[in-house]
C-alpha cells in the first residue's frame, strides 16, 4: 500500500455562530470555497490532477446539503473532472473526510484529493436536520439516548472531575490559544475570510475570550442540569446505576463554543508530490475509528487511540503530540486520565473551548494545527482525535517529514 503525504492545510478563522458573528453574512459555500482556493493557489495546483474533495458537514441541510463539497469545487472553478462528496461523522466529520481522501491515495484511488469539512452554524443551527436516534423511541430507549452535555456531565461524574476541575482546564485553554495567537503558530495555515468584493471580514478566531478565569466562570450556571431535569439524568442512571446523581458541571466557558469556519487538507501520493514540484509536510502513519458506549457518548477517543496506536505498532509514549477536540473540559480530561497523557503534550495550543468548533470543519482545522506544531517545534509524531455523537472515535497519527 502506497503512502499518503500531507502537502498543505487550511482553515478559515472561526467566527461566532450567531447572527452578530463577522460570517453570518458569508454562506456555507463561500466558505468551503474560500479554502478549496487557496489550497489551490498556493500550491499553483493544476486541479485537473485532483481527483476528489471530500468535506464533513454534520447539518447538510439547506445551503449546506446537497453534496457542497461537489458544488464548492466547481464554484472555486476546479477541472470539472474533480468529483466531491460530503460525509457525516458527527463531530470528527471533518478527520474522517481526511482519512478517506488519505485512504483514497493509499490504495490507488486517487493521486491527490482533498479533505476537510464546513459548517456555517449562524446559519445553519445544529440540529436542523433532525435524526432519528433522538426522535424515535424505538431506538433511542435502547441506547440510553441522552443529548451530549448530558453525557460529558456523566464522564465528570462517574471519573470524578469537579467544577473547579472542569473549569482550570478552560482557562488553561484560552491561555494557551492566546499565547498560539500572540506568537503566530497559526500564521500559516490561516486564510482569511473575504466578502464578495475581496474585503477581510475576519482573520482571526473571534470566539476567544483570554480574560477568562476561575471566578468569572464560577459565575456561570451549568447548561445541561435542565436536560437532565427533563428526564435524562434518569436514563443515564440506567445505564451506569452505580450513579446516585449527575453532577452537572459543564457550561458556556468549559464546553466548545459554537462557530462557523471551513478547513482543507491536500492528500497526495509521493509521485503526485514530484511532479507538481510540492515537499511533503507530514506522512499518515496510521488511521481508525471506533464504536463506544451511546449513552455516555464521549469516552470514544481514549478507546480509538489504542486502535490506531496498535495499528502504528506504537505506545502511547511515542507520539510526541495529541490534539482531542475539546467539546467538553471532561472529554479532554478523561482522555488524560485513561491513558496517562500529561497535559504539556495534549492541546498544547488551546482548542475548541476558546476558538470554537465548527462541527464539520474541525477535523481538518485541527489535524493542519498539527501539521504546523510538528514544523514548529521540531517534533515528530502527533495524534488527532475527536469524541464523536452516538458513541463514535475517530484518530490519525501523522509523522512529519
Amino acid at each position: 500500500m502506497a503512502d499518503a503525504y500531507i502537502y498543505d492545510a487550511v482553515r478559515t478563522p472561526r467566527g461566532k455562530g450567531k447572527a452578530s458573528g463577522s460570517l453570518h453574512e458569508i454562506t456555507s459555500l463561500s466558505l468551503a470555497t474560500q479554502t478549496l482556493e487557496a489550497i489551490r493557489d498556493r500550491n499553483e495546483l493544476d486541479t485537473s490532477y485532483v481527483d476528489d474533495v471530500i468535506l464533513g458537514c454534520v447539518t447538510p441541510i439547506g445551503e449546506q446539503g446537497s453534496d457542497i463539497a461537489r458544488v464548492a469545487a466547481l464554484n472555486a472553478e476546479y477541472a470539472e473532472t474533480t468529483a466531491g462528496v460530503q460525509v457525516d461523522r458527527f463531530c470528527a466529520s471533518g478527520l474522517e473526510a481526511c482519512n478517506m481522501a488519505a485512504a483514497k491515495v493509499m490504495v490507488g484511488e486517487a493521486d491527490m484529493a482533498i479533505g476537510g469539512g464546513v459548517e456555517a452554524m449562524s446559519r445553519v443551527p445544529m440540529g436542523a436536520n433532525g435524526g432519528a436516534w433522538s426522535t424515535d423511541p424505538s431506538v433511542a430507549i435502547k441506547t440510553y439516548f441522552a443529548p451530549q452535555g448530558v453525557g460529558a456531565d456523566t464522564i465528570a461524574t462517574k471519573w470524578g472531575f469537579s467544577r473547579d476541575d472542569v473549569d482550570a482546564y478552560a482557562v488553561e485553554s484560552q491561555k494557551r490559544a492566546a499565547k498560539a495567537w500572540e506568537e503566530g503558530r497559526f500564521a500559516k495555515s490561516i486564510i482569511p475570510v473575504k466578502d464578495q468584493m475581496g474585503g477581510i471580514i475576519l482573520d482571526h478566531d473571534e470566539h476567544m475570550r483570554p480574560s477568562a478565569d476561575m471566578q468569572s466562570l464560577a459565575a456561570l450556571q451549568p447548561s445541561f442540569a435542565g436536560m437532565g431535569a427533563m428526564g435524562f439524568d434518569e436514563v443515564i442512571k440506567q445505564r451506569y446505576p452505580e450513579l446516585e446523581a449527575i453532577n452537572h458541571v459543564h457550561h458556556a466557558g468549559n464546553s466548545s463554543g459554537i462557530v462557523d469556519g471551513a478547513s482543507a487538507v491536500l492528500f497526495g501520493s509521493k509521485e503526485m508530490g514530484e511532479k507538481h514540484d510540492l515537499k511533503p509536510r507530514a506522512r499518515i502513519r496510521a488511521m481508525a475509528s471506533i464504536g463506544s458506549e451511546p449513552g455516555i457518548m464521549l469516552t470514544g477517543p481514549s478507546y480509538v487511540t489504542e486502535k490506531a496506536l496498535k495499528k502504528a505498532g506504537m505506545e502511547v509514549g511515542d507520539i510526541d503530540l495529541y490534539e482531542l477536540n475539546e467539546a467538553f473540559a471532561a472529554v479532554v480530561l478523561r482522555m488524560m486520565q485513561a491513558l496517562d497523557i500529561p497535559h504539556d503534550k495534549i492541546n498544547v495550543n488551546g482548542g475548541a473551548i476558546a476558538m470554537g468548533h465548527p462541527l464539520g470543519a474541525t477535523g481538518g482545522m485541527i489535524l493542519g494545527t498539527m501539521v504546523d506544531e510538528l514544523e514548529r517545534t521540531g517534533k515528530e509524531t502527533a495524534l488527532i482525535t475527536l469524541c464523536v455523537g452516538a458513541g463514535m472515535g475517530t484518530a490519525t497519527i501523522i509523522e512529519r517529514i
